[in-house]
């Protein structure tokens, strides 16, 4: 298990930009490197959906159509922490974040897949 915290989540504005931080608790830390790394979210009354993934290593990631080109997901394995850019915001990207981790190589989107979430971190956008 790798134990996960978000943080950077808040009010945002459309066309805006949020960052959104995963860090991998110290008793983790070697869990964190050898774990793919993914963002879900989940909007009031909805189901949780898939939003980006990195591999292990971050050479390989993938996102959700709906995000493809606004977000983009990284991670810094020396510092055990994964991040969430979200760039022009829109209405609808409002939703609690969580962060994920997985042993399974790649960038599954299937929350099965991953062994680990976080608590999650609240995303508002409002004009």
């Amino acid at each position: 298990q790798v134990q996960l915290a978000e943080s950077g989540g808040g009010l945002g504005q459309p066309g805006g930009s949020l960052t959104l931080s995963c860090a991998a608790s110290a008793a983790s830390g070697n869990m964190f490197g050898a774990s793919a790394m993914a963002w879900f979210r989940q909007a009031s009354g909805k189901e949780r959906e898939f939003v980006a993934a990195i591999s292990r290593a971050g050479i390989s990631t993938h996102y959700a159509t709906f995000v493809r080109g606004r977000f983009t997901i990284s991670r810094d394995n020396a510092k055990n922490t994964a991040f969430l850019q979200m760039n022009s915001l829109k209405l609808e990207d409002t939703a609690v974040y969580y962060c994920a981790a997985s042993l399974i190589p790649g960038t599954s989107t299937r929350e099965s897949d991953y062994m680990s979430w976080g608590q999650g971190t609240e995303v508002t956008v409002t004009s």
